[in-house]
Parts: structure tokens; sequence; C-alpha cells
């Protein structure tokens, strides 16, 4: 152990002399101009192969360019070449202002390149240092201008560097994520995520870039609009000119940035997996956001028509636009009738569909046939749905039936005992009025009366007696796991002792009559 200790010591002993001497370096060409050049010998350290060293200049150069921002020892205004300013009509003042501009443009440079460093430290570290940039720029703006100044060049670059095509840079996009709480910044960050966007997707003729298209939604899904503009008061830019059509300052502006990003990301073609994540958040936290939400019409029913669990997320986006901003979508109740398959009682997002399903299902308006086609598909797909699924599907039958009286036909459908008859529903029909629902009867609920858990036969019964007028509420089951229902399968048994075996077994085996005896035999 002590070589080690000493190694320790030794690296934290050269990490300190590191500091010192790049910290040296920073405060002689503060101290006095003739030592202006010494800014190569900091960008040596900036530039090094070790970690350390680069950390040390990178908070070294922050120090150095802030104070020379609050110095004014930049040049304002068109920058010279640095022979034009050499041999040019220039006071000595003008030359050093020129000379140390170019400088702080090739620690730009290098630090917009180390946020594609191998070490995250480091990545982190030029990140906040060019975000202190960022904000002294605004503050004390390089460009001879009377209007409003931002640095919309170098918050461009930082949001090109942050979105990598083949880097998963979500860990550092998520450190940018406090600096997206400031107003002014994260209107041109939403600017410039849309250029990003057009310039690389153009590139790459639209193919889909899973690494890229996550790096772009993991940005975006951290920006978060206020809700009204009085609370927009986060500036990273304290302006001094009077600011009432300057756009940041604007929630409507603010709106239409956001929905011109959403709306140039989503028209490319996505990963699924990236269908998903858009779709889970849409409707909590980019609809509401949007100027105009029925533009995401396209981007919605591209996602319904893939089909399986994406089908089943689209159903959010569309319930928001068909209810709340009167979207006429054609054809929209056979869609979902076509979604009733047997994977939906398994996948993730089971609830959420069946929530939106009763919510989509409540109107008194629906026809009758289209209400019995939906009663009848699920009857029969539950011949072969687990029992959590069970314990949704048939409370939802009978508010459909209780909803529109018109479908206990389904129910009360005279038949003869002793002769079986064909059932005249078409199952694989697609279109719920063609399917002949209303000729059949939900016979599939009498036979879920033998089912084996005692739960599902329980409301299997409830079809034998007339329903109450009073829905049931579906929502207490929506969310249950078969871990829920087998412990409470068990916290029940507890109560009561059920008998698992008539004949104890005297043997390994062997008992309960010798059943393996009967049935089996070694040849």
């Amino acid at each position: 152990m002590a070589p080690t200790k000493k190694r320790n010591v030794s690296s934290e002993s050269n990490l300190k002399k590191a500091k010192i001497d790049v910290n040296c370096i920073a405060e002689r060409i503060l101290e006095s101009r003739k030592h202006a050049n010494d800014v190569f010998d900091l960008f040596e350290f900036l530039q090094s192969e070790k970690d350390k060293d680069v950390l040390s200049a990178v908070d070294a150069c922050g120090k150095l360019f802030s104070t020379l921002f609050e110095r004014k020892d930049l040049y304002i205004g068109e920058l010279p070449g640095e022979e034009e300013a050499l041999n040019g009509d220039f006071s000595a003042e003008e030359k050093y202002q020129i000379f140390m501009q170019h400088r702080y443009n090739s620690c730009l440079e290098m630090l917009l390149e180390h946020l594609n460093h191998e070490l995250h430290e480091v990545k982190e570290s030029a990140l906040c240092c060019l975000m202190k940039f960022a904000a002294a720029e605004g503050e004390h703006p390089l460009e001879d201008s009377q209007h409003y100044s931002f640095p919309r060049k170098l918050i461009r670059a930082v949001v090109d560097n942050l979105l990598p095509t083949k880097t998963d840079n979500s860990l550092l996009i998520s450190r940018f994520q406090e600096f997206l709480e400031m107003e002014d910044l994260r209107y041109f960050v939403m600017s410039a995520i849309c250029g990003n966007v057009h310039k690389v997707m153009e590139i790459n003729k639209g193919a889909v870039l899973p690494v890229y298209q996550n790096n772009v939604f993991t940005l975006m899904s951290n920006i978060n609009i206020p809700s009204q503009e009085s609370e927009m008061t986060n500036f990273m830019v304290k302006q001094k000119f009077n600011h009432e059509n300057w756009k940041a300052t604007k929630l409507m502006d603010h709106k239409r940035a956001f929905e011109r990003m959403w709306l140039g990301f989503l028209k490319y073609k996505l990963p699924n997996s990236m269908y998903k994540k858009v779709l889970v958040i849409l409707h909590d936290s980019i609809l509401p956001h949007m100027n105009i939400p029925a533009l995401m019409i396209d981007f919605l029913t591209a996602a319904y028509d893939v089909g399986g669990a994406i089908s089943l997320l689209a159903l959010d986006g569309l319930f928001v636009l068909i209810h709340k901003h009167n979207l006429d979508y054609p054809d929209f109740y056979k869609k979902l009738y076509n979604l009733l398959e047997p994977s939906v009682f398994h996948v993730k997002y089971r609830a959420r569909f069946f929530h939106l399903a009763n919510l989509f299902l409540s109107s008194s308006h629906l026809p009758v046939y289209l209400v019995a086609a939906f009663a009848k598909r699920l009857a029969r797909l539950a011949l072969i749905a687990p029992p959590t699924a069970l314990l949704i599907v048939l409370p939802f039958i009978y508010n459909l039936i209780r909803r529109h009286p018109s479908c206990r036909v389904l129910i009360h459908k005279p038949s003869t005992e002793d002769e079986p008859l064909e059932d005249p529903y078409v199952m694989d029909e697609e279109d719920p009025a063609q399917c002949r629902a209303l000729e059949s009867s939900l016979w599939e609920i009498k036979t879920l009366q033998k089912h084996y858990h005692p739960d599902v036969v329980k409301t299997a019964t409830m079809i034998n007696t007339s329903l109450s007028a009073l829905e049931d509420d579906i929502s207490n089951v929506l969310e249950l796991t078969t871990y829920e229902l087998m412990d409470r399968d068990l916290k029940r048994s507890q109560k009561k002792k059920v008998p698992l075996e008539f004949e104890t077994a005297t043997e390994l085996l062997k008992g309960g009559g010798d059943v393996l005896k009967q049935h089996f035999c070694l040849l």
C-alpha cells in the first residue's frame, strides 16, 4: 500500500504545481502588457495531453479573458487581420486589443474542441468556461452596435458540438440543462438546434441517425417554456437598451421557436425507440407549448400507422387534438378498433391505452354497431388474456353496455340450449361496421365464468344479473400487476386454509392415488 500512497501524493502535488504554473502565467499577462505573448504558453497547457494540465488551463483561460472583457481590453468592431494590425494605422492600445482578440478566438476554438474530449471532466469544464464567455460577450459586446447584442455565433457553435453524430453526449447535455433556465439563452439555443438538425439531416439525406437523434432529443426535452410572459425574468444578458421589440423577451416568439424546433426534428424519419420517447412526453411537454398544436397531426398520424406500442402512445396526442382543438380525424375509431390485438394486454403502456380508449368510447352519441364491435372484440380477446387484463376488460365491457342500453341485445341473445350455434361475428374484419357484432352475443364472458382465478369468475358472473346504472371505476385496476394479484391471493389464503392435497404423500413422487404409476411406466 505504501507505494500507491506515494503515487497519489505525487499526483496531487503535480496537479497543484500545474495549477500554480498556469495561474502564474495568467496573472503575469494581466499584470503587464509586456507579457502578452505568454498567452501562447497558456495555450500549450490547454492543448496538453495531460488531463490535469488541460483542466488547469481551462480555469486560467476563463479568469484571463473574463478580466480582459471587464477591462475592455478586447477589440470592439470588425476585427482586422493580425498583419493588417501590425502594418496599419492603429494605436498601441488598439494593436494590443486586436492581438488579444485573436487569442480569444483561438481559445474559443480549443475549448469547442474540448467539448468532444474523452474525459467528461474536461468537457464539462470547457462547457462552463464557454458559457462564462457567452455571458461576458453579452455584457460587453464585441460588435459596435446600438441594437441588442447576444453571442449567437458562440451559442450556435456550442450547440453544434453538443450534438455529435456518433457519440452519446447525454451526460454533458444534462449539465447544459441548468443554462437553459435563462430565457434569452433558451430562445437562441432553440434556433441553433433547428439549424443544426436541418444541416445534419440534409447532409445525411434524411437517414436514421440513432445516436445523433438521441442527443438532439435529450437536449430538446430539457427545454421548458414558461406558461406566462410575466415568469420570464431570468436573462443571461442584462441589456441596457430598450428591449420592447426583442424576440427573446416575448413568450409568443419563444413558442414559435419551440414549435419550429420540434417540427424540424420530427419531419425526418426516426428510430422506433425515438417514436416512443417523443410520444411519451408529447401531450404534457410539447403540445401545450405550441402556438398551433394541430401542426403535429402529420407526425401523430404517421406514428399511429406504425402499429404496436407506438400506435398506442400516439393516442394521447390525438386525444388532445381531437378534444381540445376540434381535429377531424377520419377513420379514427376504425384504427382504434384494429389496435385491439392480443399484444395490447402485455405492452408496457396497457394502462394508458385502456384509460384513453375508455375516454374515446364515453360519448353517448356513438353508433350502436360501433360500441357493439368494441365490446365483442374485447370479449373475444378476453379468452386468451391474463387475469390482470381480464379484471380491466370485463368492467370495461360492462361500462360500454351501461352507456349504450341498445347493446344489451348482446347479453339477451335467444339461443337453443342443446344445439350449438355458429358465431356470426367476423374477428378478422377490419371495419367495425362490417364485423356483424350485433348479430352475435357475449358468450365469451359466460365461458370465463369457469376461469381458474376466483376474481375473474366473480367479475364474469356479474353479467348473469341486471347491470347497475352506476359504471365501474376501472382506474383502480389499470396498473394492477401479476405480482400484486398473487400477493393479494396469498394474503387472502393466509386467513383461510386451502387444502392442496387430500392424500398425504409418504414418499417422493408417490401419493394422491399414485397418479404417476397410473400414467407412466419405465420401459
